[in-house]
């Protein structure tokens, strides 16, 4: 706590002001005598008492006063957060605008900002919103970029920018997770790998995640973006062990290899590995 002057007519008055003024008693006065002080000859030329005090400071002031300072920072933090979170919306804000007036397009941007997660929510509303959301997304994707860049651009930490318009990133996410799962049932049936065409890597991790479950297919990605995309294949091990086969006895004494029930040859293998399919395609329909 910062020293204060206190003046009176004697020093005793001014210990008493300074008590009252602090609202301690004087065992807790922490006080320093600048002036005497002198009542002059017949009060003329009287000089008052005065001195510099301060309450003293004790464990339990110490903690209350650092419980005070983390209180004030914490709020402070949470005010600073707010006002920059205002800033970083009115400037996606105001950067959409432009573009939609260049475009002559009456277009209202909604946004929100997840202070926890550092999520920046952009929702446009308007008429014609399929000019905005361009083939497969391309135009939207393109504009949350550009948002992106124009959100990060002085900030401490990465804000993450969802521009979105008419719920199509849900409605694509739906189209996508049907896409894998009939682009799977297809690789089953013909035993092929299919090269999906490509995509982002928000429309990728969709694919991956719809079929990371699936016993019988793998997803992985391919080249470099922005021509990168996802090949559905079927797993390897799906049918190590019924080509592994295994050998049995015949009436002759001699030992062959079995597959899927049948002895021998190709006409064997072949039902197994249809067989297998059959199953692969019975499990992917239930």
């Amino acid at each position: 706590m910062d020293r204060r002057e206190f003046s009176a007519k004697t020093v005793s008055e001014a210990i008493t002001k300074a008590c009252m003024a602090l609202e301690i008693a004087s065992d807790h006065l922490d006080y320093e005598v600048i002036s005497e002080g002198s009542s002059g000859f017949l009060g003329i030329g009287a000089k008052p008492a005065i001195i510099i005090a301060k309450a003293k400071e004790t464990e339990e002031s110490t903690k209350i006063e650092g419980a005070r300072f983390g209180e004030e920072s914490a709020e402070k933090k949470s005010i600073d957060q707010q006002e920059g979170s205002f800033p970083v919306e009115e400037r996606a804000s105001d950067f959409l605008n432009k573009i939609f007036d260049a475009m002559k397009m009456e277009v209202t941007v909604k946004t929100q900002f997840n202070e926890a997660e550092q999520e920046l929510s952009l929702n446009l509303e308007g008429e014609d919103m399929g000019i905005l959301i361009g083939k497969r997304g391309q135009t939207l994707d393109s504009l949350q970029y550009l948002v992106s860049l124009v959100a990060n651009k002085g900030s401490e930490t990465y804000i993450r920018v969802k521009l979105d318009t008419e719920n199509y990133r849900e409605r694509r996410k739906e189209t996508l997770e049907i896409l894998a799962k009939n682009i799977a049932y297809k690789v089953k049936r013909t035993k092929h790998s299919v090269a999906l065409e490509p995509m982002n890597p928000y429309e990728r991790r969709i694919i991956h995640a719809a079929l990371q479950n699936d016993r019988y297919v793998s997803t992985r990605s391919e080249g470099e973006d922005p021509f990168r995309h996802v090949v559905i294949a079927l797993k390897k091990e799906a049918f190590s062990g019924e080509r592994k086969g295994r050998y049995e006895r015949n009436r002759s004494g001699h030992y062959e290899q079995r597959f899927g029930g049948y002895k021998g040859g190709s006409r064997r293998n072949h039902y197994s590995e249809s067989a297998a399919s059959k199953e692969a395609d019975s499990e992917d329909t239930e």
